[in-house]
């Protein structure tokens, strides 16, 4: 929003300019503490500053600042495609044999990357030096786990056949929760809330169990993917606070923001990156923003003026999932039509080419950035909040629109085009099969699977349901208490303390 008139637009020119020679020159740092330093002069002159705690509409990563993946990206993105496949095929088959069974297509659709950069980069297995990681998965997102556990020969096609149908003891629960199946998950995340309120508390008694030197921390995380509609129940923020007073570093949290909840948008008329941004930023969290793919990035870089950026300010939610719900040419005319200078950017750019700019969390490069940069963190927790589209890559069957929250199937059309989509290796004449695939067992990709997890130290999610005996100490080590304080007079809570 504008709150001035601008009557010297060469003065603020030179003041942009000579920020930008002090961060070019003199780094982060300095800039930071110069602008700090402004804005204690002014509020010491009663200049009542705008709220800032939120940034721009845009990625919070530069290109050349971010870290690059490593190896062949290429065999990673074919992984991907055999558990998007499956995860997709296990749905609609559970749904094609029993109407109405139930399950959820289109929330792993919109994280499938999100999780796939953290199994083959970053999620320490419980063969790991100091133990594994705590990864909290967000709720709807089982089909994903179990595609993959499944390329990792730790579930059987029949038990993939037998999602949401447990009652013979061999099919496989929707939800994530220990207690029906033991040895898999770590954690229960559903009710919604459940898992980000646990994570905060389990990565404090990490700390609290590396100070006391019984369990090292070192090198150990706890991740809590959540949803952005989920961020709505009390449990998700009612103790972020607590998480910064901590210095929690070793929590992150991963908010998947498809920007839609069960029934329709998060926030029609606003902007929920934003809101959560101010929130956690406010609460004493590190915030990074995976907004815009690689795609944006020339966009951004031909940007001069800025009026992408102010553009995209102007915008909510509900009109970014409009444009989305529709095609290149779609966008292009309401989008990029609605200022000469805004076409001019992508004059050069086909229809297609404006389609396939999508959103940071479908990117692979994005979030690998990100996630390399929230283990640097030193002193506090981080959240990182990835925009996506619900139902990326189901087509006229879902993408973008508001009941794709329920999707159980697609049409024979969607399939084919998920299937083109995302390179996923099956015959047109297999197709209305859509039979559970695994790549050749001498494949690159196979022997990716393998590799990047024994590397990372074994499968994820894992539980271990046996455990050493403890030696219980003897009844001396409690003299003191059993003793109690004599005839000195105490409260009943004080007793029990």
């Amino acid at each position: 929003m504008d709150i001035f008139k601008d009557l010297d637009p060469l003065e603020t020119q030179e003041w942009l300019e000579a920020l930008e020679e002090v961060i070019k020159r003199e780094g982060e740092s300095k800039t930071l503490y110069l602008l700090q330093e402004l804005n204690n002069k002014a509020a010491s002159k009663g200049v009542t500053l705008a709220c800032a705690s939120t940034t721009p509409y845009a990625n919070t990563l530069l290109p050349e600042k971010s870290e690059k993946i490593p190896g062949n990206s290429l065999i990673a993105r074919n992984v991907a495609a055999y558990v998007r496949w499956n995860a997709m095929a296990m749905v609609h088959r559970a749904n094609k044999q029993n109407e109405g069974i139930g399950g959820h297509i289109a929330s792993f659709a919109s994280s499938a990357i999100l999780y796939e950069g953290g199994f083959d980069y970053f999620f320490k297995g419980p063969n790991a030096p100091n133990g594994g990681d705590l990864v909290f998965f967000q709720g709807h997102s089982s089909p994903g786990m179990y595609s993959r556990a499944f390329l990792e020969g730790r579930l059987t096609e029949d038990q993939l056949i037998n999602f949401r149908q447990e009652v013979e003891g061999k099919g496989l629960s929707s939800y994530h929760h220990p207690r029906h199946m033991p040895d898999f998950w770590q954690f229960p995340t559903v009710s919604m809330g459940l898992g980000p309120i646990m994570s905060i508390y389990l990565a404090r008694f990490m700390k609290y169990m590396d100070a006391r030197g019984l369990a090292s921390a070192e090198g150990r995380h706890v991740w809590a993917f959540l949803g952005d509609g989920e961020t709505d129940e009390p449990e998700s923020q009612g103790a972020i606070a607590l998480a910064a007073r901590e210095k929690l570093n070793n929590l992150i949290f991963v908010i998947n923001c498809n920007l839609q909840r069960l029934d329709g948008p998060v926030r029609g008329n606003g902007k929920i990156i934003q809101e959560l941004e101010g929130n956690f930023k406010g609460a004493g969290w590190r915030v990074i923003k995976v907004i815009w793919g690689s795609e944006w990035d020339r966009i951004l870089e031909r940007d001069k003026k800025g009026i992408l950026l102010k553009k995209f300010s102007q915008m909510v939610d509900g009109e970014f999932q409009a444009l989305r719900s529709r095609d290149g040419a779609y966008i292009r005319e309401k989008f990029f039509g609605s200022d000469p200078e805004l076409l001019k950017l992508v004059e050069d750019f086909s229809d297609n080419d404006i389609w396939q700019m999508t959103r940071g969390g479908h990117d692979p490069r994005k979030v690998y950035a990100a996630y390399a940069e929230a283990l640097k963190s030193t002193d506090q927790p981080t959240v990182i909040l990835m925009k996506t589209i619900k139902g990326f890559g189901m087509g006229k069957s879902g993408e973008s629109i508001n009941s794709t929250h329920s999707q159980k199937k697609l049409d024979s059309d969607s399939i084919r085009e998920f299937r083109d989509r995302f390179h996923v290796p099956i015959a047109d004449d297999q197709l209305e099969k859509l039979p559970f695939i695994k790549p050749a067992p001498d494949s690159d990709e196979a022997k990716f699977i393998k590799e990047t997890r024994q590397a990372l130290g074994g499968p994820l999610p894992y539980r271990r349901t046996k455990t050493e005996a403890q030696k219980v100490p003897t009844l001396a080590s409690f003299d003191a208490i059993l003793k109690g304080s004599g005839d000195k007079p105490m409260s009943t809570t004080m007793g029990f303390v």
